[in-house]
């Protein structure tokens, strides 16, 4: 099996617990050697002081390379370019650019008078400056926005059309599903990479509704499997070992990166990559 690269996603921080679970996160998945790690961004400002910190920290303290999520949500034009300078100030050379999801309390995304109307103006302001390498969100099931697949595949086009390198895909349960996606986006002209976009389950009420709010389907045997092993005390034994599959399937089926959502909880993903052959002595045998 080839070892594939390998990159996560954390969150900023809002309690000091939240802190130290997100530096530990850090410790134990850095030493894996991750292309990048990306941190995300909240909705109206709700992270963007922590999102800063977290990141300039992680690059600080870890030698990573660090991608900054950026939103499209309640900022003006010059607001958002003024983070995205202070990014680049800190060192920052890539950001994930997004459209973001409505605020909490809103049904959709409505854009600020003077803001992004979406992530492809976003994109292109972004490309403007020449200083980010820049990743897109992409979607293999339907965006909750979305008519069907194939308006998400358009879309895409035209995020990567507009300046964006390569695109991270939203999670999903089988791997027909990621293929199925590549092969419209191939088949639209799409030539840059596409990363799948992986969520080890730490918790299988919380995965059904980040998967309800998102639009990934969850497959009737998956919801089986889980309910039998949460009656046998075997959540994380299943966990690992669909997760492990999962990637295996993708790697076998010519996918070389895999995309990591930690939530800042590393022992699952940690477990999946040292599966898949992805270890501190493996990193060390490969760059020896």
């Amino acid at each position: 099996m080839t070892t594939p690269r390998i990159s996560f996603e954390f969150f900023p921080p809002q309690t000091l617990d939240a802190s130290f679970r997100l530096w530990e996160t850090a410790q134990v998945l850095a030493p894996l050697k991750p292309s990048f790690v990306s941190v995300t961004y909240g909705a109206g400002g709700t992270t963007r002081k922590l999102t800063h910190e977290a990141v300039t920290t992680i690059g600080k303290n870890y030698g990573l390379n660090v991608a900054a999520h950026l939103t499209c949500v309640e900022a003006t034009r010059a607001e958002t370019l003024e983070i995205a300078k202070s990014y680049s100030d800190a060192g920052v050379t890539e950001i994930v650019a997004l459209r973001g999801d409505a605020p909490k309390g809103a049904e959709r995304f409505t854009p600020h008078p003077e803001g992004f109307a979406s992530s492809v103006e976003l994109i292109e302001a972004l490309a403007d400056t020449g200083k980010f390498k820049l990743r897109v969100g992409a979607y293999p099931e339907p965006h909750p926005d979305a008519a069907d697949t194939l308006a998400d595949v358009r879309w895409l086009k035209a995020k990567i059309d507009a300046g964006a390198s390569s695109a991270i895909t939203q999670f999903f349960f089988e791997a027909e599903t990621f293929f199925r996606f590549r092969d419209a986006c191939e088949k639209a002209g799409i030539t840059a990479p596409i990363i799948p976009g992986i969520l080890p389950v730490q918790s299988w009420e919380g995965t059904k509704r980040f998967a309800a709010r998102c639009g990934t389907k969850v497959p009737a045997w998956v919801e089986e499997a889980f309910t039998a092993a949460k009656r046998d005390g075997r959540e994380e034994l299943l966990a690992t070992a669909l997760c492990t599959e999962l990637c295996d399937t993708l790697i076998q089926g010519g996918v070389e990166d895999l995309h990591f959502y930690t939530l800042n909880r590393p022992g699952l993903t940690r477990d999946v990559c040292h599966a898949l052959g992805v270890t501190p002595d493996a990193v060390l045998e490969k760059v020896a």
